[in-house]
């Protein structure tokens, strides 16, 4: 076993392999390696990180550099602010869209930029396991070979495709759902913001929803508006995930046809959308979601009637 120590960082080669405390910094640089130029110029003096392990660990100024909280934070919000660019959030027509607005307008303690932060864990067990991209790889390079930069287009595709698989394998996309569905204002910076302008006009209309977390939607069992978490039918296509007062409701109502009238006073009483199907006689409870996003569509412009918005 060969055991190579010093006051930065600890490194053991055994049978082979080379083993790292997970705590280390050093678990991080092949996540900052396959960061693009254009993002590490944020942070000009790690574009002079070698791009080779092994010459790096020789110098005493690039390990400095490296173990730092300047380098985990570089690493972090460069991979957080990547990832956040490709969550999807439900849109009105039952589909999926980006997030709006730019990332500048939602808060740090918002749910979602959290999990950003969470997902790259997963990011870092990818890269290690399930990719050409472990350590093995980077100690393994002969010293007058360095680490290629990646194309910003190259490490887009990357944390695309990634984002994608963790958010399936993890079941996150439920979540994302319904913390989108359950915003509050302090999701929303101050200032000159008009995603929070236009959030707050419609919030105000109605306070039923209960502030949501990462890590209480996450907990085995955790209920959102009576419904277990991971049983929620169709986030995308709640229609309960609107705005509605007992008022409006009522004068909601007198615009609907006896059948939606019915679909809407079923699904408020939390109804499967078979259940619905049933008992209004649709089909199917894919007819019931349709049904259901057009009353949604019609509810907003009854909304927008009454308020200007």
């Amino acid at each position: 076993m060969d055991k190579q120590e010093s006051s930065d960082f600890l490194v053991i080669r055994e049978n082979g392999y080379i083993r790292i405390p997970k705590d280390s910094y050093l678990t991080w640089l092949p996540l900052f390696y396959a960061l693009p130029k254009e993002l590490v110029g944020k942070r000009p003096a790690y574009l002079d990180l070698p791009r080779n392990i092994n010459v790096l660990l020789r110098e005493k100024r690039y390990r400095d550099l490296l173990n730092s909280d300047s380098f985990l934070e570089l690493v972090w919000d460069c991979y957080a602010w990547a990832i956040w660019q490709f969550l999807r959030i439900p849109a009105k027509d039952g589909g999926y869209r980006d997030i709006p607005g730019d990332w500048s307008h939602y808060s740090g303690d918002f749910p979602l930029w959290r999990l950003c932060y969470g997902i790259i864990q997963h990011f870092r067990y990818a890269f290690e396991y399930e990719m050409d991209w472990s350590f093995q790889r980077l100690f393994a390079a002969p010293e007058n070979i360095g680490f290629p930069w990646l194309t910003y287009k190259q490490f887009g595709n990357l944390v695309g495709n990634l984002t994608d698989k963790i958010v399936t394998e993890q079941n996150y996309q439920p979540m994302i759902d319904a913390v989108w569905e359950n915003r509050q204002p302090e999701d929303y910076n101050s200032g000159q913001n008009t995603k929070k302008r236009d959030f707050m006009r419609s919030w105000n209309h109605d306070r039923k929803y209960e502030q949501l977390s990462v890590e209480g939607l996450q907990e085995t069992g955790a209920v959102v508006d009576g419904d277990s978490f991971y049983e929620i039918p169709d986030p995308k296509a709640e229609f309960e995930a609107k705005v509605l007062s007992e008022a409006q409701v009522q004068q909601f109502q007198d615009t609907l046809s006896e059948r939606d009238m019915k679909i809407l006073q079923l699904r408020m009483q939390g109804r499967t959308m078979q259940e619905i199907a049933d008992a209004v006689g649709l089909k199917t409870a894919g007819a019931v979601k349709k049904r259901i996003a057009k009353i949604a569509g019609a509810y907003d412009t009854f909304v927008s009637d009454q308020y200007g918005e």
